[in-house]
């Protein structure tokens, strides 16, 4: 799944949910089970993501939603293997960018 989010300094909880496709509730309970996760709440509690934010909600949706994981599976997987699974992760983001391209390209001939 590839993520189309303007470059900004901080995203509200509901540009997040449009980008993943998943409901708010979603993102806010992925918020309160993973660790990684810290949004800035102002003073009315709205929520607002950071870059770092959206890449480790990318990181939970690849191990939750696209490889099956459950909740505490991804959860140890990420405390114990990190570094590991963020390296697979970029490599996995980048095929798939390069086959999006290479599909562009042949639609075009």
């Amino acid at each position: 799944m590839h993520i189309q989010l303007p470059e900004k300094l901080y995203y509200s909880i509901g540009e997040v949910a449009d980008a993943f496709d998943v409901n708010t509730s979603l993102i806010r309970f992925w918020e309160k089970e993973f660790d990684v996760l810290k949004p800035k709440k102002n003073a009315k509690g709205n929520r607002k993501f950071t870059p770092t934010d959206i890449k480790n909600l990318e990181l939970i949706y690849h191990l939750v939603k696209e490889r099956g994981f459950t909740l505490e599976g991804a959860k140890t997987h990420l405390k114990e293997n990190k570094q590991q699974t963020l390296n697979k992760f970029d490599l996995i983001r980048k095929l798939e960018n390069i086959k999006a391209q290479l599909q562009e390209l042949k639609d075009q001939l």
